[in-house]
């Protein structure tokens, strides 16, 4: 986000593309057969781009991960991503530039969402700068940022319900906060807070807090000090079982201002809902490096 939260940008490379109907529809056996860089972006003139890519278009080495026309790179101290990607409706056009993320210091956290330890997340870096240099609309523009990565061995509407998660930066670190809602009735609410040279300590955080519904009347909540509502400051993806947004809220007696998300996994696995999500996210099987 930048700083004040007017921009924000979220990039995420999939190797078996989660929420890719084609990847569903493919009985998720190949997960490289199905690879994708997407980003979203706030603010005037927000664009979004999701293309499920064939296994032709992955390349990885240890510090490297390149699908298609788009790539990430870490160089030992910053993850350079270079993007050249089409977004899609409603302004379908090139979406090119650099995004780097510049750590203050990499974790050793890494959180079992389920007891058998079939998705794992792991925080590598809750703190970092980030400059983003995209062509128009966007322009240049710098701010706070975040890397992490998920790893899963079933699919995610399997073993899930409905979670939220939340990473907010304050002063004198980062708070990031999950609550899973499990199949079975259980529920995994995890709160960590994270210190610029990267140790972390597990915190209780302040009560759940529900502040409205998306536009696909998605139940939104967050986590809050009692008497205070968190509100949206920019919605940046707003699907039929997944929101992601710009949220301020208030902990520990502190306002701030942090990324949001809330995925409905009952609604994911409707069978529905893979052909709306079709339009939207392009397959692209062939892929072709010069």
């Amino acid at each position: 986000m930048a700083d004040g939260g007017a921009k924000a940008i979220s990039i995420i490379g999939f190797i078996g593309t989660v929420f890719s109907p084609w990847y569903a529809w493919s009985g998720r056996g190949d997960p490289e057969d199905h690879c994708c860089i997407n980003v979203v972006t706030s603010g005037p003139g927000a664009r979004f781009a999701m293309t499920d890519r064939g296994r032709g278009a992955l390349r990885r080495s240890r510090d490297c991960l390149t699908i298609g026309p788009s790539s990430m790179r870490w160089d030992g101290a910053r993850l350079i991503i270079d993007l050249n990607e089409i977004s899609g409706l409603p302004r379908v056009a090139r979406l090119r530039g650099r995004v780097t993320v510049t750590p203050s210091a990499l974790t050793s956290v890494e959180l079992p969402l389920t007891a058998d330890g079939a998705h794992v997340w792991r925080p590598f870096a809750p703190i970092c700068r980030i400059d983003v240099d995209l062509d128009a609309p966007e322009r240049a523009w710098s701010g706070h940022g975040y890397f992490d990565a998920n790893f899963g061995t079933r699919p995610l509407e399997r073993d899930f319900r409905f979670w939220t998660w939340g990473r907010f930066p304050a002063r004198d670190g980062a708070l990031c906060v999950y609550d899973a809602h499990l199949r079975g009735g259980a529920s995994a609410e995890r709160a960590f807070h994270f210190n610029p040279n990267g140790s972390a300590e597990e915190t209780a955080a302040p009560p759940r807090t529900r502040f409205g519904h998306s536009g696909w009347r998605l139940p939104l909540e967050m986590r809050a000090d009692a008497g205070h509502a968190p509100r949206i400051v920019t919605s940046m993806l707003d699907a039929p079982f997944y929101a992601r947004s710009v949220v301020e809220t208030r902990l520990g007696g502190e306002t701030v201002t942090g990324m949001h998300e809330a995925l409905d996994l009952d609604r994911y696995a409707s069978a529905l809902i893979k052909p709306m999500l079709a339009m939207r996210v392009p397959r692209r099987k062939r892929w072709r490096f010069g």
